[in-house]
């Protein structure tokens, strides 16, 4: 770990020893984990009218692009921690990075729009069982919860380098070539590939998946996804959204009920009851749909409606992405001082005086006036959310659980409960 972040863990000491493995190596595969599913939520944003102009297709094909990653990433990520518990988290991890970069190298030689968006959703699904079995890596290298919240931090970091280079790698590799955005993936993959073979082996239970939680989860997430895009085309009154939002308030209905009278819920309810789980949850949440929704909506504006290039869209976000990349790691220095509460807090309300005053900006407010309001968004997401995030690894505990079946390994009975699987509601990471 570099010597000039003194509040690195110290990997040596902390969580060493399990299995021979390394913790710092199990923190870089985890980070590293982390950029490539934080650089492909927002590299693809800056392309579509590249990805348009090669391929064809309107706008709602092109939105397809975008959101079907995010939606497999979404529906998929409910029972990742289960697939964590059956087989472990390294495994985990390493399957998920496999059809990860394997999706990549294939959305990179697509030949037409429809293949396209089959690998992006074949990487949503990667992305999916690589997010919280990164976080189950860290808690099983780092016992020590004051370590453990500053892994996270570094953790983040992959996410804030990501959101630096995603929109600026984007517009610049489409001056060349969309598809090589999606190539970015390989040689970051096979090092995080590396790295995992050198960290511990993790332990693994048996748990049942919850089928009906994750069917209807799927359905309800896919048929929402279906109605706003396809509303956006042909209005809301339009005979293929009403029946897409009549599925989806039927298949959330189906999806709340099974985890309420389910015996292995995915997400059990009681959860929810947890005023740290619930404020975890709508801190990520917040965080997903302002900052994300920001860059997808500002990358489409300064494209269509103020004819900048896609490398000029991308140099846009740099202030506020550059930002984002030094206030992370100074986040988990803020919740060792003042508690988690106080930067979750602080950040949001930065992102929300943020996101207010972009929406009420006029029409003629230059480009670099605009940039400088994207800051606080910057800043306010980076220092709220590695808090937020080992405020959740850290609360919920493994007895919310059902009893498990007989451990499969000796040391699952004695390991830290681990950040996936059934109770940890890791859609919420």
């Amino acid at each position: 770990m570099p010597k000039t972040l003194p509040w690195a863990p110290r990997t040596a000491a902390v969580g060493a020893g399990r299995h021979g493995g390394k913790p710092g190596a199990a923190l870089a595969a985890a980070l590293l984990g982390f950029f490539v599913i934080t650089l492909d939520a927002l590299v693809v944003n800056v392309a579509p009218p590249s990805i348009g102009g090669d391929l064809g297709g309107g706008m709602s094909g092109l939105q397809w692009v975008v959101d079907g990653y995010t939606l497999m990433f979404a529906a998929l990520l409910l029972s990742a921690g289960v697939l964590s518990d059956r087989i472990g988290a390294r495994r985990a991890f390493g399957l998920g990075l496999a059809v990860f970069v394997t999706a990549s190298a294939a959305c990179g030689l697509a030949p037409g729009l429809g293949v396209l968006i089959a690998a992006r959703l074949l990487q949503g699904a990667g992305a999916a069982v690589m997010m919280p079995t990164s976080l189950a890596l860290i808690r099983e290298a780092y016992t020590d919860p004051v370590q453990r919240g500053r892994a996270v931090a570094l953790w983040a970091v992959g996410g804030a380098v990501a959101s630096v280079a995603g929109p600026v790698a984007g517009g610049a590799a489409s001056l060349l070539s969309w598809r090589m955005i999606f190539f970015i993936n390989l040689p970051v993959g096979l090092v995080a590939l590396l790295l995992l073979a050198r960290t511990a082996h993790s332990p693994h239970r048996r748990v049942p998946f919850d089928v009906t939680g994750q069917i209807t989860a799927v359905v309800a997430m896919g048929s929402l996804t279906f109605a706003a895009i396809e509303a956006g085309a042909d209005g809301f009154t339009a005979p293929q959204v009403r029946a897409a939002a009549a599925l989806t308030v039927l298949a959330g209905t189906v999806f709340v009920w099974a985890q309420a009278r389910g015996r292995h819920p995915m997400v059990p309810l009681n959860l929810l009851r947890s005023r740290t789980v619930a404020l975890a949850c709508g801190a990520g949440f917040a965080f997903m749909a302002g900052f994300y929704g920001m860059v997808f909506l500002f990358s489409i504006y300064l494209q269509q409606q103020r004819g900048l290039s896609a490398l000029a869209t991308g140099l846009a976000f740099v202030p506020m992405t550059v930002l984002s990349a030094f206030i992370n790691p100074l986040s988990a220095r803020a919740a060792e001082r003042f508690g988690p509460r106080v930067p979750i807090a602080t950040g949001l309300l930065l992102m929300t005086v943020g996101l207010v005053v972009l929406a009420a900006v006029p029409a003629s407010a230059p480009t670099w006036l605009l940039a400088l309001l994207m800051l606080p968004v910057g800043m306010g997401g980076p220092l709220a959310m590695p808090p937020a995030t080992a405020l959740l690894v850290n609360s919920v505990p493994r007895s919310t659980r059902a009893p498990p079946a007989a451990s499969s390994t000796p040391a699952a009975s004695s390991a830290p409960s681990s950040p996936t699987g059934p109770t940890s509601c890791p859609a919420c990471t």
